[in-house]
């Protein structure tokens, strides 16, 4: 069996492994920071390239095509006055969300993660997802409105379980505005929320308690120890 033949059929490993034939469908690059922008509904073709910095339209054309041969990815056009070809998830696409938790909390242990790179709403928004620490929102049943970059989500969280989705936020208990990297540096880096408001690059409107208890509820975890150390 040729390299070429391989190439065709989607077979790179000719390995029975699951995790051979997972990288197969989302080990190319870029591949999975696709399928993460589509975690929180469909975006369009032009919306997908501005939050992967670095990708070309010929790159993300050919994953697109790829994701959705392999039935992760479809594509919808919207209905008028809209009438834009949008690309979303299919249920089994959406799966994939416990491999990004995984991996992400795996990663972050590394000493070499640098946390200061450039981060998209939906990353962000996964990371929550992934870093919530369960015991820190013991009372907790509120919803909190998040504007990241001009796009609204909905963060509800109760019984201890965090869901987001995209959607208007002006009903929320408390809200926050800002750009991903901004509520990065709160979050993650223990940057006081006051600092970020004074500073202009967040807005916290609503219920500022439970804003800043919001602020407060992920916890990344210890990184790796050093070898030899």
């Amino acid at each position: 069996m040729t390299n070429s033949h391989n190439e065709k059929s989607g077979r790179w490993y000719e390995d029975a492994c699951g995790a051979a034939h997972a990288l197969e469908l989302v080990g190319e690059r870029w591949a999975l920071l696709v399928i993460r922008e589509l975690m929180f509904g469909p975006r369009r073709f032009g919306e997908i390239r501005d939050r992967l910095v670095g990708i070309s339209a010929n790159v993300l054309t050919q994953r697109l095509e790829g994701l959705e041969a392999s039935g992760i990815v479809m594509r919808r056009k919207l209905p008028s006055p809209a009438n834009a070809q949008v690309y979303e998830l299919t249920p089994w696409g959406y799966e994939t969300e416990p491999i990004f938790q995984t991996m992400g909390r795996w990663a972050a242990r590394s000493l070499s993660h640098d946390p200061s790179l450039p981060i998209s709403a939906a990353s962000i928004l996964m990371s929550f997802r992934t870093m919530l620490d369960v015991k820190r929102t013991k009372g907790i049943d509120a919803t909190i409105g998040l504007t990241l970059d001009a796009e609204c989500f909905v963060a509800r969280i109760r019984h201890g379980e965090l869901k987001i989705r995209r959607a208007e936020n002006k009903g929320a208990a408390a809200r926050l505005s800002g750009s991903p990297m901004a509520l990065a540096s709160v979050v993650y880096g223990g940057r006081p929320l006051a600092d970020a408001e004074a500073a202009a690059e967040l807005t916290v409107e609503g219920n500022r308690a439970l804003a800043k208890s919001f602020v407060g509820l992920f916890r990344l975890p210890p990184k790796v120890a050093k070898a030899g150390a």
